[in-house]
Formats: C-alpha cells, sequence, structure tokens
C-alpha cells in the first residue's frame, strides 16, 4: 500500500500560485508539465531546471512532439520562462510566478490535438528538428558560440530571439544541398567565432552559410604552413674541383669540409 510522506521530499508552492493556476484555461497536458516543472524545481529549491522534451514525455507518457508543440504554448503565453541552454543541450526552464502576465486566451487543443488544416509545404523545408537530431545539435553548438560574442559585443539583442529550428534547417541544406561535410563545417563555425574581423559579421546560421565557402577557403589560407626556401642544388663537381685546389694550395685533405 503507497504511503507518502513528507518526511521523504515535498514540493513548496505558494498557494497564492495554486489558487491562480486553476483559474487559467489548460488541456490535460500542459497542466501536468506544470507539475513536472515543479517537481524539478520547486521540488528542489530552486529557481529553473534543464528539462529536455524527453523528460517531460516520460514524465506525463506521451511523445515529445506532443509535449513540444504543448511547451511552446506555454511558453508563448508567459506561463513558463527559457531561461538558456543548459550543458546537456536541453532548454532551461523557470516557472513565471507574475501570473498578472500570464494569456489566459483560450485552447482550442484536446488531450490529443487534433492534426493542424493541410498546406502546401514550402520548399526545402523538413519541419521541425528533434532535439537529439544532429542539425538540431549543430545550432545548439553555434548558437553557444556566437552567443559569447554577441555578449562580448554588446549586441546580444541581436540573437536574443533566435529560432534553433530554422537554424537546424540551414546546417540541413548546407550539408544536404551543398554537400559540406559535418567535420569541416564544425572547423569553420570553431574558426569564424575566433576570426578578428568575421566573429562579429557572422552572427547566424544563414550567414554562415551564405559565407562559408568565402570563410572555409580564408580558414585554409591561413593554417597553410609557411615552407621553408628550397635551397639550390649543387653539382658534386663543384665540390671535386674545391677539393683538388684545397690539395694544390698544402691544406691537410683531412681537414677538407664535404658538406655543401
Amino acid at each position: 500500500m503507497a504511503s507518502p510522506q513528507t518526511d521523504n521530499g515535498f514540493t513548496r508552492i505558494a498557494n497564492e500560485i495554486l489558487e491562480n493556476i486553476t483559474k487559467v484555461n489548460l488541456n490535460g497536458t500542459q497542466l501536468r508539465m506544470i507539475m513536472v516543472l515543479w517537481r524539478y524545481t520547486y521540488g528542489f529549491r530552486r529557481k529553473e531546471h534543464e528539462i529536455p522534451l524527453s523528460l517531460f514525455a516520460e514524465k506525463v507518457n506521451t511523445t515529445k512532439g506532443h509535449v513540444d508543440r504543448e511547451l511552446t504554448a506555454l511558453i508563448d503565453r508567459k506561463i513558463i520562462n527559457v531561461v538558456g541552454i543548459g550543458p546537456r543541450r536541453g532548454r532551461i526552464l523557470s516557472f513565471n510566478k507574475n501570473y498578472e502576465e500570464w494569456s489566459d486566451r483560450p485552447v482550442n487543443q484536446t488531450e490529443e490535438p487534433t492534426p493542424p488544416p493541410k498546406v502546401k509545404p514550402k520548399k526545402e523545408t523538413k519541419g521541425k528538428y528533434p532535439e537529439d537530431s544532429s542539425y538540431y545539435r549543430m545550432a545548439l553548438y553555434f548558437h553557444k558560440q556566437v552567443s559569447e560574442v554577441a555578449k562580448d559585443a554588446g549586441v546580444e539583442h541581436l540573437i536574443a530571439k533566435a529560432n534553433l529550428q530554422s537554424w537546424a534547417d540551414d546546417f540541413r541544406k548546407l550539408v544536404e544541398l551543398d554537400k559540406v561535410d559535418k567535420q569541416l563545417a564544425k572547423d569553420v563555425m570553431n574558426w569564424v567565432t575566433q576570426d578578428p574581423f568575421w566573429r562579429t559579421n557572422v552572427l547566424s546560421a544563414k550567414k554562415l552559410r551564405e559565407k562559408f565557402t568565402d570563410l572555409a577557403i580564408k580558414m585554409k589560407s591561413q593554417n597553410i604552413p609557411k615552407q621553408a626556401p628550397v635551397q639550390p642544388h649543387r653539382d658534386i663537381r663543384d665540390k671535386e674541383i674545391e677539393f683538388q685546389r684545397w690539395m694544390q694550395e698544402g691544406n691537410d685533405p683531412d681537414a677538407f669540409d664535404w658538406r655543401n
């Protein structure tokens, strides 16, 4: 028989939050996701925590695609805030306890949302990329580097609202359409964020793709080691003539320098 006790742990939540969350028009999945967030933040006496989609999906017993849509809705309604990107490449989330900022617009989705109306897909678009896809990881990797550059330059606002799905699609095009090797793409990402000129001129995946050929050429030209000047070849007969002259001058033959 289950017998939960607060001695084994509890989640401390202000009554004012509970009273106001019940007034918000949420579907079942959204409410359960909020409770998961409470568990991993307030339940550990912290305000924020990195929670990947896979953990949400496991805790509310649904798919990552489903929780991704519901999490996006909660973020848009300012009920959940995105603080940043964590070391495991998941989003760091916090609960917005300022309920006056919450948007209470009606939610049209059911527990399992109905399929969206069919629309003609855009050319060269594959839809959303899961967080564990290689293109999404490339987007996260470059976004982290660019964020540090933007912060140092005082232009954080230029990438504050970066769409990582769009960045992931640009990296897909770079690899699949432009036929760029992923390792080369990573090398250029590392180089461009260190180059004194390009680091503040390439602040998005789109710009990286547009300038990739020029950037790769510039990077490789800087990495080519300078070759030592070629010494002129000397004919061995020249040494023989010098030796004969050395002997004619009465010098010790053993002391002659045969090196070039």
